[in-house]
């Protein structure tokens, strides 16, 4: 396992922390711009929160922006995600910049550039014993499953892969992971859930994932 080599237990967190800031600054002014184009198109709150699992199983609040809206039918019962999905909200998962403010997460250590993804709390009961140890480093922005066609994955072949990843860790996996990441995102490939999502967790989990 290379998980707690020097790269893993000093370098990356470096790298996150100063490269997050970075990108933060950078990008301040097109976060402001979609702040208020979604506050425009889709109303407050702008950002979406949901707990998610971090290192070791610590519970974090995720930051994302909010993709989609809370419209309900005459009933008050939400609307199935298909029915809440402007087609703004729909550019935003396409391009994946609904995933910026994670950005701020990376930034205080709840998350890392690269990792596992960090899925919803209710997955840790159903993790086997090989897949608990995705949890042995900080979740990702991106990862080796992400660039093996994102989304677009059973849950078992991308629970393997963050497993393979943890094995794996290192500077140049890093690096190769964040080219193929911008390769995937420019070509918008993967983006869609899989469909078995819901039959795992049950319904109200894929909001907003």
């Amino acid at each position: 396992m290379r998980k707690d080599g020097f790269y893993a237990r000093f370098v990356k967190r470096a790298i996150d922390f100063f490269g997050s800031l970075t990108l933060l600054i950078l990008l301040f002014p097109l976060l402001v711009v979609l702040y208020f184009v979604i506050a425009w198109k889709m109303g407050r709150p702008v950002f979406f929160r949901q707990m998610r699992s971090g290192y070791k199983g610590k519970r974090f609040s995720l930051i994302k922006f909010r993709s989609m809206t809370d419209a309900r039918d005459k009933d008050g019962k939400i609307l199935p995600d298909e029915e809440r999905l402007p087609r703004f909200g729909h550019i935003l998962r396409k391009t994946s910049l609904d995933e910026l403010p994670e950005l701020i997460n990376i930034f205080l250590g709840h998350m890392s550039l690269v990792g596992p993804r960090p899925l919803v709390v209710e997955y840790d009961e159903i993790y086997t014993e090989n897949h608990k140890r995705r949890l042995d480093v900080r979740p990702g922005l991106t990862g080796l499953a992400a660039v093996r066609g994102r989304n677009a994955q059973r849950w078992r072949n991308i629970f393997d892969s963050d497993v393979e990843y943890v094995d794996k860790i290192s500077l140049g996996l890093d690096l190769q992971i964040i080219w193929l990441t911008f390769l995937t995102v420019v070509k918008r490939s993967g983006v869609d859930r899989p469909t078995h999502y819901v039959k795992v967790l049950g319904p109200g989990y894929e909001n907003e994932g």
